[in-house]
């Protein structure tokens, strides 16, 4: 018997016997399987995005200039290692890797040096940096820029339970972590009205090689951690759940992949209705933005990924998906260049210009196979956030690697499949080619990045030439914020950066206050 991605049993043919009880759902409508927005002849479809972040700042920010010229509508930007770990990139145990995977920002210059000249009022910023350091540095450039904050679009992603298991080490503890996601979620409830605060990114973790329902019971059982920890500070539920979006990955199960966003929609919006008690129809409606899957595409034949990406993208389209960003060929080796964002975003304009997906919703809405596996999906999904939440708090079962579990038995899935040729790639274990015959797009796929060692020199000199006084008193208040458990902390690390305080030198200030060393990689120490 043919099998899902996610193990589902699939049958040679689908009927109206395989769902007896048909429901009249309609796009924009409780409970959104079909789509968070009724339809209209004036939607804009999906905003057009690619993960950009490159050496320091300014490059980083000609590398924004160049995707809004070919026709990129909302920016994502990613931090590097050194970034993502909240370390600063001229710790003596990072330069090789500064600038590498991503863009280095570590002190307010940095993101006035990222954002210049992009319209803040009109373009939203999504960031894949550690949140609170996302969302203070923008707030420094809307500032700096003369941009209302009323009209800052964007957002920020929050892995408090899983980002040292499935990505980056960052030496906070899980409970610290998760009170950052808390405070800046807070904030912006009641100071950036069009600002979501609060994306569940599915994706990073899911690269692991989880699956389908995997991917998102797990996505679920963090938001449920955090929308209850947002209301335990007192912050009603429909102040904020308007603003929760999801950034889902999209792998090569076609047809899994667009049930599991509808089963996604409307798991979500019972939840906020009957569990949380939401009464605003926006609470009930996420959006849902997607990155196509890396994990999908292959070092061999790096043609092979603009298919890949390609056909991700259709799926998403079809899907309902509110913003994507695709993995145009050479992500199997390295944050995008130039030539595959081009490629990216030629294939979301085609996607949207050429194909006419986008003209009606839900597309596939009421075939037999699609509505009967978005309801066995959402089944599953249910079931088990419901055997992870019966196991403990969320918080002590990371602490104690019960998600590291899951994360490296994916893992070893994923490996063993393809070992065994369960799962089939081409180019990797079946229609193989030698590496002599193997070379289109290499020369560019294996184009390296050299490390940024200007950006080490520039936060030496910084660091140096800066008044020291004030920035040892913004750490002390830190600090003592830290210390104080119902404190929010935005405000803190805001004025830390704007007194000229580090990225790296804030994040130990906070770890301080949790017993933690303050410096991760154990090479230093305060100095506040």
């Amino acid at each position: 018997m043919e099998t899902s991605r996610s193990g589902l049993a699939l049958k040679p043919f689908y009927s109206a016997d395989d769902r007896p009880h048909k429901d009249n759902e309609v796009p924009g409508a409780y409970p959104f399987t079909r789509g968070r927005l009724r339809p209209s002849s004036a939607d804009a479809g999906w905003i057009h995005r690619e993960l950009s972040g490159e050496g320091d700042a300014h490059r980083s920010n000609e590398q924004l200039q160049y995707l809004l010229g070919i026709g990129q509508t909302g920016v994502d930007v990613i931090g590097d290692s050194p970034t993502q770990s909240m370390v600063d990139p001229d710790h003596p145990l990072v330069r090789h890797s500064v600038g590498t995977q991503g863009v280095s920002l570590c002190c307010r210059q940095d993101y006035l040096d990222l954002f210049r000249n992009i319209a803040l009022d009109r373009i939203s910023i999504s960031s894949s940096v550690p949140s609170i350091f996302a969302l203070t540095g923008l707030l420094g450039a809307v500032e700096a820029f003369g941009f209302a904050r009323d009209k800052v679009r964007g957002s920020v992603l929050q892995p408090p339970l899983y980002c040292s298991d499935a990505a980056y080490s960052c030496g906070m503890p899980v409970d610290l972590l998760s009170r950052l996601s808390v405070d800046t979620i807070e904030y912006s409830a009641r100071e950036l009205p069009r600002f979501h605060a609060y994306v569940e990114d599915t994706y990073f973790f899911s690269e692991c090689g989880l699956n389908a329902i995997e991917e998102m019971a797990l996505g679920f059982v963090q938001i449920r951690h955090l929308v209850r920890a947002v209301r335990r500070r007192g912050v009603a539920v429909d102040s904020f759940a308007p603003r929760i979006a999801i950034l889902v990955n999209c792998s090569m199960d076609f047809f899994e992949e667009i049930a599991k966003i509808r089963a996604t929609r409307r798991y979500f919006a019972r939840m906020m209705k009957e569990e949380f008690g939401a009464v605003d129809p926006r609470s009930w409606s996420v959006v849902i933005t997607s990155h196509t899957s890396g994990l999908t595409l292959s070092a061999q034949q790096p043609i092979n990924n603009v298919v890949r990406g390609a056909t991700q993208g259709l799926a998403l389209a079809l899907a309902g998906v509110q913003a994507m960003e695709i993995s145009a060929f050479d992500e199997g080796f390295r944050t995008p260049s130039a030539e595959a964002h081009l490629t990216a975003i030629r294939t979301q304009q085609i996607l949207s210009l050429e194909t006419g997906v986008g003209k009606v919703a839900d597309p596939l809405g009421g075939s037999y196979y699609i509505e009967a596996l978005t309801d066995e999906i959402e089944a599953r999904i249910g079931a088990m956030v419901a055997e992870v939440e019966a196991a403990g708090d969320p918080i002590e079962l990371a602490e104690r690697g019960y998600f590291r579990t899951i994360f490296h038995r994916a893992s070893e899935r994923h490996v063993s499949t393809l070992a065994s040729g369960e799962r089939r790639i081409v180019g990797v274990n079946c229609h193989e080619m030698s590496r002599e015959q193997d070379t289109l797009l290499r020369d560019i796929a294996e184009r390296k990045i050299e490390p940024f060692r200007a950006q080490i020199d520039k936060i030496r000199r910084f660091r140096a030439e800066r008044n020291q006084e004030p920035v040892r008193r913004a750490l002390r208040h830190l600090h003592a914020q830290a210390l104080i458990r119902d404190a929010n902390l935005v405000a803190a690390v805001r004025q830390g950066l704007d007194t000229g305080a580090t990225m790296g030198e804030l994040a130990g200030a906070m770890r301080l206050a949790y017993d933690k060393p303050y410096d991760p990689l154990g090479a230093l120490q305060p100095d506040f």
